[in-house]
């Protein structure tokens, strides 16, 4: 390339600094999604946490060690990039502090990967994202199945007075009508509640909530079997917060809860959805700043693998166009 047709890096008035740093597993860096089965993309935006911010340094922060991920599946035994073309796009150009011109440039980028056909998988981030990416996936879709993963349900339906908050995405997501209440399940949720009400709420609400004193009872295989049952044939949304594995094995993140899983315990429910019709995925609230040794990033990095894995097997036994 010759030096007339280099490009001044972007402004930093467009694109904040912790954008578009590093690729996911060192995948080429397109801008185009066409002729895709997937892309991964940023969302560095944590105006919305509650608690520890952070987040907006996530998608850095998983890119940086999915390095170490390499491209074969021990267990499904595939090559991801055998049955799939994938590229990272980068980040979103998100607006630091506002949360509504950021919702609407998330609606826009993960609509352009939607409507070249391309499955989109974001790396937050805090959940108030998840919000938007719904938008996206029902404007393509149309209502969607949630399978949620996290120790919180976010169905609240004000944080501090305002609608639009990491701890209310799936209460929008409901009255805004992007996902099938009654077609999705929440697994996972623990720990002390500002209302002793909240699981009943969202039984209220048409949700399938299993807490983990539940999931404990039941056991992985019965979790995910009612996880099947619930979704069906439907398309689904799978969101993952990191906060779903305990912060011994996941300590960076914003509103850390006890009494989770292990990161082998995260990836086998992961590895056990095979059988879904997926539309759209993330991994939300990895807080960089707050981790030991990048462990939180690597649970993070391998959900992501652990996914494309299973669109991988689905492509292989040709369940998936």
């Amino acid at each position: 390339m010759s030096a007339r047709e280099l490009k001044q890096p972007a402004t930093a008035f467009a694109s904040p600094r912790f954008c578009n740093v590093g690729n996911f597993m060192r995948m080429e860096r397109v801008a185009d999604p066409d002729g895709l089965d997937f892309a991964v993309y940023g969302i560095p935006f944590d105006t919305a946490c509650s608690y520890r911010s952070g987040a907006r340094f996530g998608p850095q922060g998983i890119r940086n060690i999915s390095v170490m991920m390499k491209t074969n599946h021990p267990v499904h035994e595939v090559n991801i990039f055998d049955y799939l073309k994938g590229a990272d796009m980068g980040d979103v150009n998100v607006v630091p502090g506002y949360i509504h011109p950021t919702y609407a440039a998330i609606e826009a980028f993960a609509s352009g990967i939607l409507d070249a056909g391309a499955l989109p998988i974001a790396l937050g981030g805090d959940h108030s994202i998840t919000l938007a990416e719904l938008r996206a996936v029902a404007g393509k879709h149309g209502p969607v199945s949630l399978i949620h993963f996290d120790s919180h349900a976010d169905i609240n339906d004000e944080v501090f007075g305002e609608k639009y908050n990491h701890g209310t995405p799936f209460r929008r997501a409901i009255e805004e009508g992007l996902i099938d209440p009654h077609t999705s399940i929440q697994v996972g949720m623990r720990g002390s509640l500002y209302d002793a009400g909240e699981f009943k709420l969202a039984a209220d609400l048409g949700l399938k909530l299993i807490p983990t004193h539940r999931v404990r009872e039941m056991g992985i295989p019965a979790v995910l079997d009612e996880i099947r049952r619930r979704v069906g044939e439907n398309k689904a949304f799978l969101t993952f917060d990191i906060d779903f594995i305990d912060p011994a094995y996941a300590p960076a993140t914003g509103t850390p809860e006890v009494g989770g899983y292990s990161t082998f315990e995260a990836i086998s429910f992961i590895r056990g959805l095979t059988d879904v019709n997926f539309a759209g995925f993330d991994v939300v609230e990895v807080a960089p700043p707050y981790d030991v040794a990048e462990i939180t990033s690597l649970a993070a990095c391998n959900i992501v693998f652990e996914f494309l894995s299973v669109l991988a097997l689905q492509k292989k036994e040709g369940r998936r166009t």
